[in-house]
């Protein structure tokens, strides 16, 4: 049997109709413009979220670096949270490509409220401190295990930085859960951003990709800083088509993926070895080992029975359910996870 591989949603392979939609697609050239199916994915993931305009890139790092550029102008300051994907994630990409420097919010759930952002404004008048120009959001956020933000705290933060004249960004690595989550629209929650990094190779299950969609104007000026940092495609149809596939068939599905996790949650609150779960809201669960074992341990014991999972620290664990995981290997995920707790019991006697 192979493996049960819960290391990330990044490790989905395209389905057979996905395939088939790939082999099929018209392509051209898309630096010149000239791919009618990456247009297509460009212009449909805008106007579902309620923006003007897109560019496909091969990467959501790709997407929100080039975003944090197009938005500020050194010396300046970003507003994230320390736990975010873009401050831990991105090999320091804030300071290399914009020059900027960041203004951290502490916590553990990888979530802003309005006041986080001004209580770390800087402004612009205190030669001391880099002026504050961007804020950028997760949703969901990872480290926090998969939670999502409200439309009430949107709505909040969008008014301080509107206040404040600060752009605001959304890293949307797994926006699409947060959507099927919390049952808002794309455009309901797109009104409130600037632009959005929305990424195709997570829990959607395409091969490559993520769309960076705003106004008009800004796409245009993105898209030269695609091409700088070398992300100009081809014929980026095959992939474009992918994606587009996903944003048509594979949206809803994952409420599937939340149900498998919170089944995981059910069974690893009674295990002894686990001390603590983040809560579980989408396809994320990250989880607390007791002091006698630790995470390399722990993850050795399943990969003996079959199951890969990743090391969030010394003492933490992460799953993360996905289009390639089913009811099948979630029963055999359960056993595993009974088995390992089992063998810490008999190793204790």
């Amino acid at each position: 049997m192979k493996p049960i591989d819960l290391r990330s949603d990044t490790v989905t392979l395209p389905t057979p109709a996905m395939k088939q939609t790939m082999f099929d697609a018209p392509v051209g050239d898309d630096v010149h413009g000239d791919d009618p199916s990456v247009t297509t994915l460009q212009d449909e993931t805008a106007a579902y979220f309620g923006h003007e305009a897109g560019l496909f890139c091969p990467s959501g790092t790709m997407t929100n670096q080039i975003a944090i550029k197009c938005h500020t102008s050194a010396p300046g300051s970003v507003i994230c949270h320390e736990l975010s994907h873009v401050y831990k994630y991105e090999v320091g990409g804030i300071a290399f490509n914009s020059g900027m420097s960041v203004n951290l919010v502490r916590g553990t759930t990888g979530l802003l409220t309005a006041q986080d952002v001004l209580d770390q404004l800087h402004d612009t008048e205190d030669v001391h401190k880099c002026p504050s120009q961007l804020v950028v959001l997760e949703n969901t956020s990872n480290k926090g295990g998969g939670c999502c933000y409200d439309l009430k705290t949107l709505e909040e933060i969008r008014e301080v930085c509107d206040q404040h004249n600060l752009k605001l960004h959304l890293d949307g690595a797994r926006v699409f859960n947060a959507l099927v989550s919390r049952g808002y629209s794309a455009r309901d929650m797109g009104q409130y951003f600037d632009s959005i990094s929305i990424c195709f190779s997570k829990g959607m299950g395409a091969p490559v990709g993520s769309v960076l969609v705003g106004k008009k104007d800004f796409i245009h000026r993105a898209q030269w800083l695609r091409k700088l940092f070398g992300g100009g495609m081809r014929q980026a149809g095959y992939l474009a088509a992918a994606a587009n596939y996903a944003l048509h068939n594979h949206v809803e599905r994952m409420q599937e993926d939340h149900s498998r996790a919170k089944a995981i949650e059910k069974t690893l609150s009674e295990l002894d070895a686990v001390v603590k779960i983040l809560p579980v809201e989408t396809n994320i669960i990250i989880f607390q080992l007791q002091d006698y074992t630790n995470s390399k341990d722990f993850l050795a014991k399943l990969g003996e029975l079959g199951v890969l999972a990743a090391p969030f620290g010394k003492q933490m664990v992460r799953f993360v359910t996905h289009l390639d995981f089913d009811d099948a290997q979630l029963e055999c995920l359960l056993v595993a996870l009974k088995q390992v707790d089992a063998m810490y019991k008999k190793e204790m006697v």
